[in-house]
Formats: structure tokens, C-alpha cells, sequence
């Protein structure tokens, strides 16, 4: 009898060249029987609750009471009861420090987020106020900090401003945005209740890091019209429109004492950068760089008063909390279906970039993160957030990076950093009134410039062609038509991969290992041998109706050939 003892979850077929009769060879003979029959109705249920709730974390709790299960069913929703039992005064400390270190990284860079995303600075502010007091609570990473990020707030810019002119009709234009922040959470939230996780992972890995390295080309490229001075600059994405912007633009429209600004700030956010990343000990230079680099240009320009010679300021950041926006959100009519679309589209690549973040920092520290948890406290954030003049939030990678190196223990760090991005919000606020649009910029390129993960993508190129096409295919839709089109780009190379590796699954020739009873792929095992009489050809891919005629084309071209000549 032969044994197989493959790791992979693969298909095997055998075949045999009809060897010589030897009645010596004990021949077993097993028959399989149909299942009992079931109820269609149970059925039907036992197979949707197998695929949608396979996963039930409350299902070794049925058995108890109707008080316990309330109980773990409100701890389940929201963590904070479960790990909040054995917070103490040392994880505090912990997540202060932590939590002051993000919140003199978040203030600068929400500012410059709310202008990609074409919002007034103040909304920034506010996706880091509401937002990181619900995750807090019902999050399960310990890792992960909340707010705008650069690739969600230029998505939902882009997507917005092909609705409605952000200057022309601003009112309108504010409240398409909160109709889409509240479609993404409903989008979030409903993926996570129905355990339809599973959906973000057909973004593949490679798709991602291209699609979020050519987003960050496009950021980087529309900040030049900050850190150039430009004030009349195009709309459009690519990178022909905005050299071509940029460069039209070199003889009238550059201001040298924004340039000067600009890159002088950026390349001491630059440095400051490398500093962190040369020893581990600094991560706090690169996280208070930003904060000290727009107190710096802040007093500059306060002082020459620069802002008379043609440097753009910031000017105004509405003071006070949060204020409502329920009256605001598209409930009905033409906007609600725009906002929906804009909504899923965002609501989906933050969902992709907080669970793949927070799973990075799970990883380093051994605990396990709950995905469907994580949704659903996404979804919930950013539809309160919604209601409370907040665009969408979600898991910054730069930010959670500075939080756990800065030793936060649990989600308080959150807590602490909306604490001081209340205390802006009610008092420092005026304080940002000239500062220059160029730090702005300046603050935006250097936190994004880490998003071009070459060496991932050198790795890829490596390891798959086909997964590296995809990774090109979004990197270059991206940056030389838009990021929708990048983003389109992606999800369908994506699920042609998928849809050709189950339709035209890879199948290998097994060999013996020589004193084993293993047997591995004769081209990655090459003293594998053949046995003698008996081809064994493993298809690494369940067997559909989609595949079976290319199997069984594979098959037949194996049988027509000896096996001693076949390459697959």
C-alpha cells in the first residue's frame, strides 16, 4: 500500500501502466456509502451555519445560563470588561506615555489628512476625538491606534470630489462625506456580524502593497502643491497631470520662501526618521519631530510674517468639540446611492489595512486577534463617528508602529491620545492659525514614504510572477490613471488568480523518498524516486466542476505518456 503524507489539504490521483499480475499483493477494497438522509430545511440550515458561523466563539457557552451568556455575549462586544479586570497603575503608565508620544504624531498629520481628503482641518481632529473612544472599548487589538489615514482620506477625496465640487458646493460636499463614513461603518460592522471576514482576504498581500506604494507616490505628488507654494493646482490624480501642473506652474505660480519652509522641514522629518529606525531606543524622535517641526514653522512664520509674502497658512481650525452631524447624513434620495458606493469602497481598504496592522503587532506579541471582532469595532466607530462630524477611521500603520515601540500595554493609549486631541480641540486650535501649509506637506510625504515597500516587493518577484503582475498591475493604475482604477485594478487580478488556480490547478509528480514512506514533488525533491509500475500525481487544488476537464485532460495526456518521460 502506498502512503502519502503531504501537508497540503491537495488532491491525489493515481494512476497505473497495468503492471504484471502478482497474486501476492493483498488488494483492499473499501466502499462508500451514502450519508443518511436529512431534513432539507436542516440541512440547509446545518450548511448555512457550517459557512457563515462556523467560527462561533459563544457556542461552548450554550449550555449556560441565561445570566452568563449575557454576560460573555456583552464581553464578547465589548473586550474592555474582559481585560479592564486586571488593569493596574504599571500598564497605565505604559499607555500614557504611549498615548502622549501618538498624540504629538496624530495632531500634525490630522491636519494634513483633512485637506487630501478636501475637509476643512478641524474634521481631522475629530476622526481622533469619537473614533479611538469606541475602539477602545470594543477593539481587541492592544496595538493598534485609530484615526485618519493618508490612503483612506485621498480614496475618499478622489471618489468625492467626482460627485461633488468640494469648493463650488461645500455644504454638499461635507455631507456626502458623512453619508460614506456611515455606509463604510454599516459595511464594516455587517461583515463582521455575518463572519464574512474572509472577503477582504481575495485583496491579496501583493495586491496591497502595490496598490498602497502607488497610493503613496499619488500623496507624495499632491503635496508638492504645498510645499511648492502652488495655488493653482489640477484635481486630477496621475502623475503626467500633476508633473504637468507642477511644472506649467515653475515660472509664476513657486514661491521660493515656501520652498525653502518645505524642504527644510522635510528633510528634518527625514532625518529624524532615521534616526528612529537606526536605533530602536529613538522611536520618540520620529514621533514628536512632526508636533516640534509645526511649533517651529508655526513661530517663523508668526514672526517674519511670512504669510504677506506669499505663504500659505492654515488661517483657521474651528475651536470646540465635536459637533452633531446626524442631520447631515443622505438618508434618502440620488446622494444615498453614491454614498453607499463610496462607502463600501472605503470601508473595505480600511477594514483591509486595520486587520493586516493589527495583526503584524498580534503576531510580535503571541495573542490572538479576533478579525470579525476587529470589524465590527471598526464599523461601530465609524458610524458614530459619522454622527459626530468624523470621516473615516481606521488603523494607522505609522501610528501603531510608534504606539507599540512606545510600550503600550492595551487600548487606553487610544483613550489618552483623544484626551489631548480634545484639550487642541478646546484650546490650542487658534495657536495652528499660521501655520504653513508646506510643514503640512512636508509631514503627509514623510509619513507616507514608508508606504512603498520595495523589498516586499522584491520578495514577491521572487516568490510569484503572477502575484508580482498583480502588485505592478496596482502600483501603475494607481499612479498613472487614479486610485479607483488602481484599486479596480487589484480586486480583478485578485480574483483572476484565484479563479485560475482553481480552474487550471498546478499538478506535480510524487516520488518516494528513499527509506521513507513520504512522498514529495519529484521537481523540488529531485532523489525522489518513481515507483516502479505506479504514477502518483497530486492536484494541488480541490477537484469542482470548473476543474474537472483540465484534470482529467492532465490525466489522459499521463496515461499516453510513460510516466518515466512525463514532465508536468
Amino acid at each position: 500500500m502506498v502512503h502519502q503524507h503531504e501537508e497540503s489539504t491537495a488532491n491525489e490521483v493515481r494512476t497505473t501502466s497495468q503492471p504484471p499480475y502478482d497474486p501476492s499483493q493483498e488488494t483492499f477494497v473499501y466502499k462508500v456509502g451514502y450519508p443518511p438522509q436529512k431534513n432539507l430545511a436542516r440541512e440547509f440550515a446545518d450548511t448555512f451555519r457550517e459557512t457563515f458561523f462556523h467560527d462561533n466563539p459563544l457556542r461552548q457557552y450554550r449550555d449556560q445560563s441565561g445570566s452568563t451568556k449575557f454576560m460573555i455575549g456583552l464581553q464578547f462586544l465589548f473586550p474592555i470588561f474582559e481585560w479592564g479586570r486586571n488593569y493596574n497603575l504599571s500598564k497605565f503608565k505604559g499607555d500614557v506615555i504611549a498615548g502622549l508620544t501618538i498624540a504629538s504624531l496624530c495632531i500634525p498629520q490630522d491636519i494634513g489628512y483633512s485637506k487630501l481628503a478636501n475637509l476643512d482641518p478641524q474634521y481631522g481632529l475629530y476622526s481622533s476625538f469619537v473614533p479611538p473612544l469606541i475602539y477602545a472599548a470594543m477593539g481587541s487589538s492592544k496595538d493598534i491606534a485609530i484615526g485618519p489615514v493618508a490612503v483612506v482620506s485621498l480614496l475618499i477625496g478622489s471618489l468625492l470630489q467626482n460627485e461633488v465640487d468640494p469648493v463650488k458646493n461645500k455644504e454638499e460636499y461635507m455631507r456626502l462625506a458623512f453619508t460614506a463614513t456611515f455606509f463604510a461603518g454599516i459595511t464594516q460592522a455587517a461583515l463582521g456580524f455575518l463572519r464574512l471576514g474572509f472577503l477582504i482576504e481575495f485583496l491579496s498581500h501583493a495586491a496591497i502593497v502595490g496598490f498602497m506604494g502607488g497610493a503613496a507616490i499619488t500623496i507624495a505628488l499632491q503635496q508638492l502643491k504645498y510645499v511648492l507654494g502652488i495655488r493653482s493646482f489640477t484635481k486630477k490624480t496621475d502623475i503626467i497631470s500633476v508633473m504637468h501642473s507642477v511644472w506649467s506652474s515653475v515660472h509664476h505660480g513657486w514661491n521660493w520662501q515656501t520652498i525653502v519652509i518645505g524642504i527644510s522641514f522635510l528633510a528634518f522629518l527625514l532625518f529624524a526618521k532615521y534616526i528612529g529606525k537606526k536605533n530602536k531606543k529613538f522611536f520618540w524622535v520620529p514621533a514628536i519631530a512632526p508636533i516640534t517641526s509645526v511649533i517651529l514653522a508655526t513661530l517663523f512664520v508668526y514672526i517674519t510674517r511670512a504669510d504677506k509674502q506669499g505663504v500659505q497658512i492654515v488661517n483657521h481650525i474651528k475651536k470646540g468639540i465635536n459637533p452633531s452631524s446626524v442631520h447631515k447624513i443622505y438618508f434618502s434620495g440620488p446622494f444615498v446611492a453614491k454614498g453607499f458606493k463610496i462607502g463600501v469602497i472605503c470601508g473595505m481598504i480600511g477594514l483591509t489595512e486595520a486587520v493586516a496592522i493589527g495583526r503584524t503587532f498580534a503576531a510580535l506579541k503571541d495573542y490572538q486577534l479576533d478579525g470579525n471582532k476587529e470589524m465590527v469595532a471598526l464599523g461601530t466607530m465609524n458610524i458614530v463617528g459619522s454622527m459626530t462630524s468624523c470621516y473615516v477611521a481606521t488603523g494607522s500603520f505609522s501610528r501603531s508602529a510608534v504606539n507599540f515601540m512606545a510600550g503600550c500595554q492595551t487600548p487606553v493609549s487610544n483613550v489618552i491620545m483623544s484626551t489631548v486631541v480634545l484639550l487642541t480641540l478646546l484650546v490650542i486650535t487658534p495657536l495652528f492659525k499660521y501655520t504653513p501649509n508646506a510643514i503640512l506637506g512636508a509631514i503627509i510625504i514623510s509619513a507616507v514614504i514608508s508606504l512603498v515597500d520595495y523589498e516586499a516587493a522584491i520578495l514577491i518577484w521572487k516568490v510569484d510572477k503572477m502575484d508580482f503582475i498583480a502588485c505592478m498591475g496596482a502600483f501603475f493604475g494607481v499612479v498613472f490613471a487614479s486610485v479607483e482604477i488602481g484599486l479596480l485594478i487589484a480586486v480583478s487580478i485578485s480574483f483572476a488568480k484565484i479563479l485560475l488556480q482553481v480552474t487550471r490547478p498546478r499538478t506535480v509528480l510524487l516520488g518516494n523518498l528513499p527509506g521513507t514512506t513520504i512522498y514529495r514533488n519529484t521537481n523540488q525533491y529531485p532523489e525522489a524516486r518513481h515507483v516502479p509500475g505506479v504514477v502518483i500525481v497530486r492536484v494541488d487544488s480541490a477537484i469542482y466542476f470548473s476543474n474537472s476537464n483540465y484534470v482529467r485532460e492532465r490525466y489522459s495526456l499521463l496515461l499516453s505518456v510513460p510516466y518515466v518521460e512525463f514532465e508536468l
